[in-house]
């Protein structure tokens, strides 16, 4: 149960560093709706600060010395950010690492199609990452993304955003039709298939002239889908073609908010895991002095098992890693190795925020509680600890060591009961370099749903935690 809650800590001072830092928060969950959106924004903020890009420096023979702000991006969709330190990188790095993907609804490939008797035209949508379906319908929706057309023009898109803009929605039964429906399960309710995406519903109003030609008669077939490929063209030089090299998701439309009468949460979508990828980034930006080399990872397809080239499976961080090394005089794959090995990182990621009207899902002992600070989950996973990293003890004290000395609030956690459920980070793989790992971030009521909650005070402290980690850390 909550023992503290870090609120009671603050003086004046603290609290407006605490509201600076949850406007600036808000600000960047806006204009990062999308992994890609999210990078623009982070290389905008860390070139004002000094940082280089890595391939940059690898072209120019420029050597590697301490002090240095490096970063690298992969595909547009990862990060890596290192700060350099005082001791050679085979001493190790201290890591913050979180990712930037969250969960939504994805256009497919070949999306745009009309039902009978020209009523609807919809997008066809495929689902990313763990959802409750159900909560996706009748929400105004916003669409992001690109659009890369064969000559290798890319056309960015986001539509729902400004209140000009339209929106738009998936739709559900009314509850005067939806006797049958209401009889089933929760993940039945609402099909995967049935997550369309409603584009339009106006017909094309062809000329008598455009009515007799071939392209006439075709558009004649699906008069609504020809009125929205109609727009595309006009507005965004899309053709029905280039959506087979796009990549748009679907995200609920609007503005992160504060929440309750006393603005002590921030409502909003994508903060699993943007409220760890933020936090960790600001720690980095804000280092005053550290021994070790720094680093910030950022990552992609972490709600889909950190898969394909931009996910934490990839070697892209190893890669990096060994560049820099070269770049330092440091470089041998023994050394690369050396280097990962004897690194520390936090995990960051969210955790599960004691919820009381689903108490009966928590054990109170080991609840992460809004208020209550930054959490660490010693192990992630399922039932038996499946799929877990499980922090050494040894690491875990030098933690608390230094979480007390800096001044944090901190709590520990587990997700849920036992055999309730449970889930996973990045950790384990990070792990597998044999180097020091825990989970660790900011609780989370409405995990995965379209809106998200979290306690300004949380952010606050796992700001101050990762930064504290990151200039202090020497296990």
């Amino acid at each position: 149960m909550l023992k503290k809650c870090a609120w009671e800590n603050y003086d004046e001072k603290q609290l407006k560093k605490l509201e600076k830092l949850s406007r600036e928060y808000r600000e960047f969950l806006d204009q990062g709706k999308t992994e890609r959106e999210c990078i623009d924004t982070i290389v905008n903020m860390i070139e004002k600060e000094g940082y280089r890009e890595l391939e940059a420096l690898i072209k120019s023979g420029e050597a590697l010395k301490k002090g240095d702000k490096v970063y690298s991006v992969w595909m547009n969709k990862s990060i890596a950010m290192f700060s350099i330190g005082q001791t050679p990188l085979t001493e190790g790095m201290n890591i913050l690492g979180a990712h930037i993907d969250s969960p939504r609804l994805d256009v497919k490939q070949n999306p745009l199609f009309e039902d009978i008797d020209h009523t609807f035209a919809y997008m066809d949508t495929h689902y990313y990452g763990g959802v409750k379906k159900y909560q996706w319908v009748t929400l105004p929706l916003a669409i992001h993304g690109v659009v890369v057309k064969k000559d290798g023009t890319t056309i960015e898109l986001n539509i729902g955003e400004n209140e000009e803009d339209p929106v738009f929605f998936v739709s559900d039964l009314l509850i005067h039709l939806a006797g049958q429906q209401l009889e089933k399960t929760a993940a039945k309710v609402i099909e995967g298939e049935a997550l369309d995406l409603i584009a339009g519903t106006k017909p094309l109003v062809l000329g008598e002239e455009e009515k007799e030609t071939d392209e006439g008669r075709k558009k004649a077939k699906n008069l609504v889908k020809s009125g929205v490929l109609d727009i595309l063209k006009e507005t965004y030089d899309i053709e029905e073609a280039d959506l087979i090299s796009a990549e748009l998701e679907v995200v609920p439309a609007g503005k992160a908010r504060e929440a309750g009468f006393d603005r002590s949460m921030i409502l909003a979508y994508g903060q699993d895991d943007r409220v760890c990828a933020f936090t960790s980034l600001k720690a980095m930006l804000d280092l005053k002095g550290h021994e070790r080399t720094v680093c910030c990872i950022l990552v992609d397809k972490e709600e889909i098992g950190s898969v394909g080239a931009t996910g934490m499976r990839s070697h892209f961080f190893e890669n990096a890693v060994a560049e820099l090394m070269n770049l330092a005089g440091e470089y041998s794959e023994l050394n690369v190795r050396r280097c990962l090995a004897r690194s520390a990182m936090l995990s960051s990621d969210v955790s599960a925020a004691f919820d009381p009207g689903y108490r009966s899902c928590f054990e109170l002992q080991n609840a992460a509680f809004l208020g209550g600070g930054m959490v660490f989950n010693k192990f992630t996973g399922s039932r038996g600890k499946s799929g877990s990293n499980d922090a050494n003890a040894e690491y875990v004290a030098h933690l608390r060591k230094v979480m007390d000395e800096g001044g944090i609030q901190w709590q520990t956690a587990a997700l849920g009961k036992v055999d309730v459920g449970g889930g996973g980070t990045i950790a384990y793989i990070l792990a597998l370099y044999g180097m020091n790992v825990i989970d660790s971030g900011v609780p989370v009521l409405n995990m995965h749903a379209p809106w998200e909650a979290t306690s300004k005070a949380d952010i606050y402290e796992a700001y101050r935690g990762y930064k504290v980690f990151a200039e202090n850390v020497s296990i």
